[in-house]
């Protein structure tokens, strides 16, 4: 009986060791399991701004949001605006003396602008789509046969600076269908073909116009 109690004793005293240890080992376990993990994120987070700086150095994390100072560039001025046009004082055949611009264009003047005391042009709107003006930005200098003293610039009413000889605008001509030609000669018996001189051209007028006294 004794030794049946004993036995009894031993068994329940051998269950409460096996069971003390499952408990304990639970435990540990679970206050493992339950340790915070956020005391490894700052050097976690710390390494990432670094990484995501933005511009491939070690950044302090507390400077991670802010922006790199904006590059400054500087400018060029720009060049002083240049003429392309070129004037060609020469002799043709037939007509005499004559101005072309460089693609040997024939240039005309029109007796109702002003030339003295100052340039002034009178061909504007629909007379300036029929004879375009020779517009420049500034005084040609690409200039042969024609005193360069004589070339200047008058300012349009729309405000673009038109080339002037001896004070009187010039101008093409839209009808001239080549270089070279001078169907503006005499039209209206107000346009001429305009000579070095600034002064008016009054050969191979067609009937009926009569050339200018003055």
């Amino acid at each position: 009986m004794i030794r049946k109690n004993r036995i009894a004793v031993s068994v329940a005293a051998g269950l409460a060791v096996v069971l003390g240890l499952g408990l304990w080992t639970s435990y540990a376990t679970g206050a493992q399991s339950n340790t915070p993990v956020a005391q490894v994120q700052p050097d976690k987070l710390r390494q990432q701004a670094q990484a995501d700086d933005g511009y491939g150095t070690a950044a302090d994390p507390d400077q991670a949001g802010a922006q790199a100072p904006a590059a400054t560039t500087t400018e060029a001025p720009a060049a002083a605006p240049v003429s392309t046009i070129a004037l060609q004082g020469k002799t043709v055949d037939k007509m005499g003396e004559v101005v072309q611009d460089g693609d040997g264009r024939t240039l005309y003047r029109f007796d109702k602008d002003v030339a003295k005391p100052a340039a002034k042009t009178n061909c504007v709107d629909a007379c300036a789509t029929t004879w375009p003006p020779l517009l420049s930005p500034t005084v040609p200098t690409d200039i042969t046969g024609v005193d360069p003293d004589l070339v200047g610039l008058v300012e349009r009413p729309d405000g673009q600076t038109q080339v002037t000889i001896d004070d009187w605008p010039v101008y093409t001509y839209s009808k001239d269908d080549k270089p070279g030609a001078w169907k503006g000669q005499g039209v209206g018996g107000t346009w001429f073909v305009i000579q070095p001189d600034g002064k008016r051209n009054v050969e191979c007028l067609p009937a009926g116009v009569t050339p200018p006294v003055a």
